[in-house]
């Protein structure tokens, strides 16, 4: 039966060819929205009704794994062939009648001509209910002979330059494999990716607000997916553009262009040289640092500060803590001590070495052993199931986020369930046993063919990367490997992008794909070209993390100050000007120790040890300063799991709490040091401004430092204190002020 249907369709498609190339040679191209007495299709016609009408959605009969509601649906329509059972023979086979269509339940609740907890869907007068009643006058079939399949879709148009207030209708077409085209502007679904920018209703008309930039609209129907894409210009002169470093600035400045939206100027040597020591390596420079860079006349004086940060300690600890926080180094108990440090070291290591990402991911991946002979080992620790492994590498290293498509067709990509599972059967033959060490497992392959089950179909699935055949994998062979060498090559959709992308944001706020962790067609970025360039530049540079770094930061665009002029305030995605942001939580208890001169001890590590090198999330428990600021639990690959927002318990904290109190009171500490210096006032005062934004302060903020640090301090009786006292009291008031200022708490 199925060696015929397969037949069947071949037929299908061969005459839908014939058909085809008839039609070009005639110069006409079937369109069936224009056959009105054609046979009505199930699947092209009544499914993407049902799923316009929001009955296929998940908040009413659809539902992963089954309906709810009293009726079961698949999720959007992708279980076609579900759905059909469960109109036709589910609930008594009272939904249809074939007696008296008109009557029919499907109708009649729909249309609400007997009560619908979901209200009415479809009017009695509309084209989509005469579509459902000629349907099951036909005699409600699941397939019509010679009934054709789709294949794509379109949009028209497919992008466009759209001033704030116009708008634009789209329109959808469906090609199918017999070459016809038909009109489902009306039956497809549309979302935009920037409500803010763009709106579109239920029928495609597109409505521009009025915040310039790059929007996309997703056209969706019958699990094809197309895409539209608009420019909003803002129109404004762009002139003297900052010069061109490097092709980073060339499409950075060109996008800005075309869209006329002028950029901030390139930053003073304060804010540069701040900026980039936090971004690059978690931390304030040092006085020492700042004097130097002002007093250096060298022309290529920056490119040479980043070279030092990428070469420093520093740049290693600071990205350590960013990529086991995402590759879930966890400590659950006392018997996760040697793993975690363990794994924690192998990355900052291979970060300082500048091991190429391309081999430091495939050491991830294919890591068998155990944690003392294997670092790496430790990944499998925290995740030990192929789903969870597969899903892991998905999103982390490909952008992809397929945890949906366990159950259901991806609603926003082209990912099925047989996608799924043929990525986690690269991982089915990961064996453990224990080591002899508590809760350390040796990890092993396990000699076999690898294979998954597709838990809906029952069908046995070899390994696949997206869609790719990656060649036969015998049973000696460890798939991971070959997984490996799927995504390193050139070619790879996804490896360098994700990547790329994912740094990007760490260095201007805002994917060029945001979330920086959701790459697909229906998700475009807002530079295109910029992301291929980025792209291309990685894989020549032989995955060279640290060369990323160094072309990403060397450009101005990553430069300009973040000082907003009359025109690009409300640019949230086209680098206009820096986006600043609240510095993460273990940059700023570092850069609070620092001002204060009084380092927080943390249990069990040696002293010195800073909040950025913090092997694991245990220590997030001794310390009420990285809980409120919102260290992650590393429980998420998505770095979402990081909180950046602002809440009022962080004010309180660094108003008023006993932790801040005692940095700032602290014998050892800044403010007792300065008392006991023979500096000048003036002096003391601008050591304390390099340390807290990299810059001397300026003639009035001098002037108030000055006066305040000379007022008389009153005891409860109103009479001075000794001076000594007064005067580290004042030291440390100033200190705590400079602390809850707005330059010290965010990078700009």
């Amino acid at each position: 039966m199925t060696h015929l249907n397969h037949f069947r369709l071949d037929q299908r498609l061969c005459r839908g060819l014939v058909l085809f190339f008839v039609s070009l040679l005639l110069g006409t191209v079937p369109v069936l929205g224009e056959e009105p007495n054609r046979p009505v299709s199930f699947v092209n016609d009544v499914v993407p009704i049902l799923t316009k009408a929001g009955c296929s959605g998940g908040t009413c009969h659809a539902k992963a794994g089954g309906g709810q509601n009293g009726f079961q649906l698949s999720l959007l329509g992708f279980e076609p062939a579900d759905d059909y059972d469960s109109l036709l023979k589910q609930g008594r086979s009272r939904r249809i009648s074939q007696t008296a269509p008109a009557r029919s339940l499907l109708l009649a609740k729909a249309s609400n001509q007997i009560p619908h907890g979901g209200g009415k869907r479809l009017s009695k007068d509309s084209e989509s209910y005469a579509v459902i009643l000629r349907w099951i006058e036909q005699g409600a079939r699941y397939l019509n002979d010679s009934e054709p399949e789709l294949v794509s879709i379109e949009v028209q148009p497919e992008r466009g330059v759209l001033q704030t207030g116009d708008e634009q209708q789209l329109k959808a077409l469906a090609n199918y494999s017999d070459g016809s085209v038909r009109d489902v502007t009306q039956t497809a679904l549309y979302e935009s990716n920037a409500v803010a920018m763009a709106d579109v209703d239920e029928d495609g008309l597109v409505k521009i607000e009025d915040i310039p930039g790059k929007v996309a609209i997703m056209v969706r129907y019958q699990g094809k997916t197309a895409v539209f894409t608009a420019a909003v210009p803002l129109g404004a002169p762009v002139e003297n553009l900052p010069e061109a470093k490097n092709f980073v600035d060339e499409h950075v400045f060109a996008n800005l262009k075309e869209i006329g939206i002028p950029p901030s100027p390139v930053c003073d040597d304060a804010t540069f040289l701040r900026r980039v020591s936090l971004d690059i390596a978690g931390r304030l420079p040092t006085e020492e640092e700042a004097t130097a860079f002002f007093a250096s006349s060298d022309a290529d004086k920056r490119d040479q500060v980043i070279d030092r940060l990428l070469r420093s300690p520093g740049y290693a600890d600071y990205f350590a803590n960013k990529w086991t926080a995402l590759l879930k180094n966890r400590r659950d108990d006392a018997g996760d001590i040697t793993s975690n440090f363990a794994f924690h070291a192998w990355v900052r290591d291979s970060l300082l070495a500048n091991v190429p990402y391309d081999q430091f991911v495939r050491e991830l991946l294919a890591a068998t052993g155990t944690v003392i002979s294997n670092p790496p080992v430790a990944w499998y620790k925290r995740v030990k199931e192929p789903k969870q492994q597969l899903e892991d590498v998905a999103q982390l290293f490909f952008g992809v986020r397929l945890q949906c498509a366990q159950c259901h067709h991806h609603p926003f990509e082209r990912w099925s369930q047989d996608d799924y599972y043929s990525l986690s059967a690269f991982f089915t033959q990961v064996g453990r046993k224990p080591s002899g060490r508590r809760g350390e497992d040796l990890i092993f392959h396990k000699r076999g063919v690898a294979t998954a089950e597709n838990v809906r179909t029952g069908v046995s699935l070899k390994p696949a990367a997206f869609g790719d055949d990656v060649g036969e994998i015998t049973a000696d062979q460890d798939p991971r490997l070959r997984l490996a060498d799927w995504m390193s090559a050139k070619d790879n959709p996804f490896f360098a992008k994700a990547l790329v992308n994912r740094y990007w944001k760490h260095f201007f706020k805002r994917g060029l794909i945001e979330p920086e962790d959701d790459i697909r067609d229906t998700n475009p970025p807002t530079n295109p070209e910029l992301l291929v360039a980025l792209e291309k530049h990685f894989i020549e540079s032989g995955y060279n993390l640290k060369e990323l770094v160094r072309v990403i930061t060397r450009s101005n665009a990553y430069q300009l100050s973040a000082t907003p002029n009359e025109y690009n305030l409300v640019d949230r995605q086209n680098y206009s000007r820096f986006y600043p942001r609240r510095l993460q939580a273990e940059v700023m208890l570092d850069a609070i120790d620092d001002l204060t001169g009084t380092p927080t001890r943390f249990a069990n590590l040696p002293e010195g040890t800073r909040a950025i090198g913090l092997p694991d999330n245990s220590y997030n428990k001794a310390s009420a300063f990285l809980r409120v600021f919102g260290r992650p639990e590393n429980e998420s690959v998505c770095e979402c799991e990081r909180v950046q927002s602002s809440s009022l318990g962080q004010s309180l904290h660094l108003i008023n709490s006993s932790e801040i109190k005692a940095k700032l009171a602290s014998g050892s500490g800044r403010a007792a040091q300065l008392v006991k210096s023979d500096e000048k006032d003036e002096e003391k005062i601008t050591a304390m401004y390099f340390a807290a934004f990299s810059r001397p302060p300026r003639a009035d903020e001098l002037k108030t430092a000055l006066d305040y640090l000379h007022e008389p301090v009153l005891d409860a009786n109103d009479k001075p204190i000794d001076a000594n006292k007064a005067t580290r009291e004042n030291y440390q008031d100033i200190i705590w002020a400079l602390m809850n200022t707005k330059e010290f708490l965010f990078n700009h």
